[in-house]
């Protein structure tokens, strides 16, 4: 796919966060604030998100994405405090599609 002259390859989700060692949900989180492109496919009567991928928002990515190493010196207190904000927004989002479903 072109893009403005520039060639540009496309990536399911799935595939996105393999690459990138993130969790499905940090990836639609990603593409929920606009920081990734994405483009619409209709596939045998499903709709399919694809991530648009480019130079420029895959060095942003990877700036933004802590390594492992670097998480290790956290203290248990500071991961426990981590997750718990995970499973926070991981309800606030299951709310959200039940909400949408009803």
């Amino acid at each position: 796919m072109k893009t403005n002259g520039v060639m540009m390859k496309k990536m399911s989700i799935k595939e996105y966060a393999v690459k990138h060692k993130l969790s499905i949900f940090n990836v639609m989180k990603m593409i929920k604030e606009n920081r990734l492109k994405t483009q619409i496919d209709n596939e045998n009567g499903r709709e399919i998100t694809y991530i648009l991928l480019d130079e420029i928002t895959e060095k942003e990515v990877e700036n933004g994405i802590i390594p492992f190493k670097a998480r290790e010196s956290t203290t248990v207190i500071e991961e426990l405090n981590n997750l718990k904000n995970e499973i926070s927004s991981l309800r606030d989002e299951i709310e959200i599609l039940k909400k949408s479903l009803h």
